[in-house]
């Protein structure tokens, strides 16, 4: 079984990433990739907890270091409907409370949404459009993507890798050090008016 390595994240969002962008339109993306998505977000915690591609996908903000890094644990990627046990590891990700466990089968997606979004929890599933291009940029995976969430439009470039220094100094290479680190739940929160 291959071990799961927590990566350090580094993600910005704007209309325009200076002269990032002209470093990024030189290489040819590796890949390409558009999603729909749906993240599920909690006042209660920082996790990514989304849908995609059928596909319960959940990760786990570790540490922040003092250079303003995320670290994220990939913590759950399972196909629905979910069992027990994995719709408990959801909750706590989100920082909720699980229906009693008496009667409970395993939780397909529909069921598993209305469950979460009851007032008492207070989780908002939010629809996400991605357009990812993928690139490795000084050994770290480097993505800029095209996002719409609720209808609101905005760029976001990422840098990560097991290695914080390597992540941050690919950050400097391409003149990105004066911005801020933003996940994508604190950005969707924000957009969507959410307080923590």
């Amino acid at each position: 079984m291959d071990m799961i390595v927590p990566r350090w994240e580094w993600r910005t969002f704007g209309s325009d990433f200076g002269a990032a962008d002209a470093a990024f339109a030189a290489l040819e993306p590796e890949l390409v990739q558009e999603s729909d998505e749906t993240y599920l977000l909690s006042p209660r915690t920082d996790a990514a907890v989304k849908i995609r591609a059928g596909l319960m996908d959940v990760k786990v903000l570790e540490h922040v270091s003092q250079a303003g890094l995320e670290q994220w644990r990939p913590a759950m990627k399972e196909t629905f409907p979910l069992p027990r046990e994995k719709a408990d590891r959801v909750c706590a990700a989100l920082g909720v409370s699980t229906p009693p466990a008496a009667g409970w089968s395993p939780f397909p997606l529909a069921d598993l949404l209305a469950m979460l979004s009851a007032p008492e929890r207070g989780v908002r599933a939010v629809g996400v459009h991605k357009r990812r291009q993928h690139y490795t940029v000084n050994e770290c995976m480097s993505e800029v993507t095209e996002v719409v969430a609720e209808g609101k439009k905005a760029r976001t470039l990422a840098i990560e890798a097991a290695d914080a220094e390597r992540v941050i100094a690919t950050v400097h290479d391409l003149g990105l050090s004066g911005r801020v680190n933003t996940s994508y739940p604190g950005w969707l929160k924000a957009t969507v008016g959410m307080e923590a």
